[in-house]
């Protein structure tokens, strides 16, 4: 079994400006290099993240090794996953949410509820997740809309309900580049995104868990990435998918294969990461 990533909380309140050479992130540890979803073999160009908490927030750094910085997607919720982005997961048992950026800060949100936890008697009834009046649609994963699966997916829970407008209260984001957008002349290094999560947006995540975390307490998250990558005038597909641990399966839809988080109410050491 992998190992959990330890997430100690931070020394002092993160201001998020996308900068992550600010102190309160250099005692944070950094992960290891992203792997293949599928096969785990390292992923083309280098991708880490970090994260770390308070009493207020979650936050999440990602380091992104980039060449070319492209991002032609810039209306909020619009499908940033067609291109290169970076997603992070919440799991929250009999729901999740999905959180989405691209190099041009456009941000996609959505919360998935599992049908089969989905009805009367359940803590969905009667809530602000209304599936008529908010328009959700059906989803049954990622790349599993074909023969049997065609309805229900690959998961044994079934499809979800997406409700494609709700948002996580008072998320904020921000992503700095290390080269320049959408201009191929020349050769980038990268990007960097920085989010900061509020506890108190975590109601429908927490399920009956404490927020913010009690040291010890673990949650499961999926950190990854989508590249868009052209050789040769053709682009490849799938896209390259290149997360923190791998699935076995090009699938980010597996709540139970994304990366143990272990909160810590530790201080994040006082030395530098490497």
């Amino acid at each position: 079994m992998p190992e959990p990533y330890l997430c100690y909380r931070t020394r002092a309140p993160i201001h998020v400006d996308g900068a992550l050479d600010k102190p309160a992130w250099r005692p944070v540890p950094r992960s290891a290099r992203f792997v293949d979803m599928v096969d785990g073999s390292p992923g083309l160009f280098d991708t880490r993240i970090a994260a770390t908490w308070d009493d207020d927030n979650l936050y999440v750094g990602f380091w992104i090794e980039e060449p070319f910085l492209a991002a032609a997607k810039t209306q909020r919720d619009s499908l940033v996953f067609l291109e290169n982005d970076v997603e992070l997961f919440i799991d929250g048992g009999d729901c999740y949410y999905e959180l989405e950026i691209n190099a041009a800060g456009t941000i996609y949100e959505v919360l998935f509820v599992w049908q089969d936890a989905f009805g009367p008697g359940t803590r969905f009834e009667g809530s602000e997740l209304d599936v008529l009046k908010r328009g959700a649609q059906t989803f049954a994963g990622d790349y599993d809309r074909s023969g049997e699966s065609f309805w229900q997916g690959s998961h044994p829970r079934g499809p979800r309900w997406a409700f494609r407008d709700w948002d996580l209260a008072g998320l904020r984001t921000a992503v700095s580049l290390q080269g320049t957008l959408n201009d191929d002349s020349d050769v980038d290094a990268g990007w960097q995104v920085e989010l900061a999560l509020p506890w108190s947006g975590f109601d429908w995540l927490a399920n009956g868990r404490p927020v913010p975390p009690r040291d010890g307490d673990t949650w499961r998250m999926f950190f990854g990435r989508f590249e868009k990558l052209v050789l040769g005038g053709v682009e490849v597909q799938p896209h390259p998918a290149w997360v923190l641990i791998p699935h076995g399966v090009y699938d980010t839809h597996q709540p139970e294969r994304w990366t143990e988080v272990r909160f810590s109410s530790q201080l994040a050491p006082a030395t530098e990461p490497a």
